[in-house]
């Protein structure tokens, strides 16, 4: 075929989805099970490619990303990618209440553009507990090259994931939720996937593969940390070195040094490390539990090796300590006051009205959330957001509101917590388009929480212990404190943020920790433009997968081995990309 005749047909693919200005990126990914032991006991691992973690996702600002799936699972499969904020088009956000999931067996492709972002993220699959048995990964965005950073170009970037673990796999685990019982304590901690390096004979086993990062001495590295676990808070620090904290989940932070931080479930961070110590012998990288009983949790620690080019020796000796607060529950939470905005940073941002100023803006909604230790309803063990424990709708919100199913989920969710029994219900918050809204997430359960929202970076400005008042208002910090997608809310504690409602579509408010979540302790912000004419929003696409009241729409897929056959148009731009470059060689 006349090349010509191909950029013709790449372009008319193209043109129907993105300006053809913004570059497209491609991944495939087969998910399926493989046997793994990252803690020296065989078990079945949720594998992307056969790897386990998945590959890192790396794109720069303003790109189209395509990913092809195909599920080899026996079960429903949706991939989220946490932190990407999907600018009007909540149909790729990868969760119950957006998507129908991939069929086992099936092919799916996600395709979405990363509007207006920069920053640290990861994925995952968050359907039916799969997170617990991995088929996570790390999401780099990097920034246009004509936009500067507020550091010098670090001679490499290094992803991390940290996060507990069991060796029983997901079934097993949403079986004990399912029948009543607590998980228990984790078995472990990972780092990249990988089980502890052999610091102590007693806690740690012979034979555990655990994870080295190779670094040149004097050289200064971007360390991408994310917490991607079930529900437990990690204390992150490598010996002997500092952290200066740069960036968090897209916002670049004011640069402080810190010998460690708390990363919360859900929560990424970026920190410029320089290598700056002799290398006299390996250095540990260690992710130890947080705001537990830490004595009693001394096997939840991830360990690592930080290994120089010219290292003399192992890694030896006794861990660096974490955090010294055990009478002091304020430590955790003053270090999270620190982390402030760097608001004279270049950057992408999605607000171009100037809600970066939010503290000059008038709040238009308030919302108290509060979430309290499990209750029992109905017989079942359920955990509730302001009495209410949420039930994913059989039929996607924004797929209902298309085809105009009625009964699907009710736009009542309270502003204030029930003071009635507690409720399953598909309860949703009715969200003003550009509105500002405020919400207070109160903990008043005594484990550790952190909450997530879809579609938004929003403003992280208070946070205290004790019952949020009017007047807790008096202590928010109105000017810098940082836009991110995850907070933290300490046990008896509350925390505040602020979401400027600028992105149509329907977005998940959820809790992190992934026993709670599947037990109900969500909902979703609908945010709709009423303009009947609305052109804010872009329609489902070509490939929708139908399910609950529509699933009679849906066409069967004919099954196949190959990995890159897909519904919708997406292949033939994928196939059409691969002849232009087969050509232009």
């Amino acid at each position: 075929m006349d090349v010509f005749k191909i950029l013709l047909l790449m372009f008319f693919v193209n043109s129907r989805f993105s300006s053809a200005a913004d570059p497209y990126s491609f991944y495939n990914f087969e998910v399926s099970y493989i046997t793994a032991s990252p803690l020296g006991v065989p078990q079945q691992v949720i594998a992307i490619n056969g790897k386990f973690p998945g590959p890192t996702i790396n794109v720069t600002t303003n790109e189209n990303l395509v990913v092809n799936v195909r599920n080899k699972l026996d079960e429903g499969l949706l991939l989220h990618w946490s932190g990407i904020q999907q600018r009007r088009v909540s149909w790729q956000d990868g969760l119950a209440g957006t998507n129908c999931p991939i069929p086992p067996k099936w092919n799916w492709t996600y395709e979405f553009q990363v509007k207006d972002q920069i920053g640290s993220f990861f994925y995952f699959p968050s359907l039916h507990f799969h997170r617990a048995s991995g088929g996570f990964g790390s999401f780099v965005v990097n920034p246009r090259s004509v936009i500067p950073v507020p550091f010098s170009t670090p001679d490499g970037d290094i992803t991390i994931t940290i996060g507990d673990w069991y060796t029983r796999n997901h079934t097993a685990l949403r079986k004990a939720l399912d029948d009543g019982k607590d998980l228990g304590m984790p078995d472990g901690v990972l780092i990249n996937g990988k089980g502890p390096y052999q610091y102590n004979k007693t806690l740690v086993p012979d034979g555990i593969d655990f994870e080295t990062i190779t670094v040149h001495p004097g050289r200064t590295y971007r360390l991408r940390v994310s917490n991607v676990g079930i529900s437990t808070s990690l204390n992150f620090r490598i010996q002997g070195h500092n952290l200066v904290l740069a960036e968090s989940e897209g916002s670049y932070t004011v640069q402080q040094n810190y010998t460690s931080l708390d990363i919360h479930v859900g929560q990424s961070y970026s920190f410029l490390v320089t290598m700056d110590q002799n290398a006299s012998s390996d250095y540990y990288i260690v992710a130890s539990a947080r705001i537990v009983n830490e004595t009693i949790w001394r096997r939840v620690t991830g360990v690592g090796i930080l290994h120089y080019t010219n290292s003399k020796g192992k890694a030896k000796g006794h861990l660096p300590p974490g955090p010294q607060d055990e009478f002091d529950k304020t430590f955790s939470m003053n270090q999270a006051r620190s982390i402030r905005w760097n608001v004279s940073a270049s950057g992408a941002r999605p607000n171009p009205q100037g809600s970066f100023k939010y503290g000059s803006i008038n709040v238009t909604e308030v919302y108290v959330l509060r979430n309290m230790p499990p209750v029992k309803i109905n017989g079942k063990r359920r955990t509730t957001l302001s009495g209410i424990s949420f039930v994913n709708p059989s039929t996607p919100i924004r797929l209902a509101d298309k085809h105009k199913v009625k009964g699907v989920y009710k736009l009542d969710f309270p502003k204030r917590p029930l003071t009635g029994p507690p409720r399953r219900e598909t309860s949703i918050i009715n969200g003003t388009y550009r509105g500002f809204m405020e919400v207070i997430l109160q903990n008043n359960d005594t484990k550790m929480q952190s909450y997530h929202m879809s579609g938004y970076a929003f403003f992280a400005v208070g946070m205290d212990y004790g019952e949020w008042t009017e007047n807790s208002r008096g202590t928010y910090n109105k000017w810098d404190g940082i836009a991110r997608s995850t907070i933290q809310v300490y046990p008896g504690a509350w925390s505040a943020i602020l979401i400027s409602l600028d992105n149509p579509g329907a977005w998940n408010l959820r809790t992190e920790n992934l026993d709670s979540w599947y037990l109900g302790q969500e909902t979703y912000v609908r945010v709709v433009n009423p303009d009947e004419n609305n052109k804010t929003e872009f329609g489902a696409p070509a490939n929708v997968l139908y399910c609950g009241a529509l699933s009679k729409l849906q066409k069967p897929q004919k099954i196949s081995s190959s990995a890159t056959k897909s519904i919708g148009y997406t292949n033939l731009s994928m196939i059409v990309m691969a002849l232009v470059m087969m050509f232009l060689r």
